[in-house]
């Protein structure tokens, strides 16, 4: 996409390219931002979980 080329009018480029090309990137950007958030979210997700396990095998180790 960086290297993205558009077509030459009379007067400069097309404006309904250009519209659709940035249709496309907007809605590639939304998904990867969808993505971010499942991402972040399983992040926290697993990190709750870890400090849980180690509190339960402090604890654990605690009673021994």
């Amino acid at each position: 996409m960086r290297e993205r080329c558009f077509n030459q009018r009379r007067h400069g480029l097309d404006p309904v390219e250009i519209r659709a090309f940035l249709h496309r990137v907007a809605d590639e950007l939304a998904v990867a931002q969808t993505a971010l958030v499942a991402v972040q979210e399983e992040n926290v997700r697993i990190k709750n979980a870890l400090r849980t396990w180690q509190s339960a095998q402090s604890a654990n180790r605690r009673y021994r």
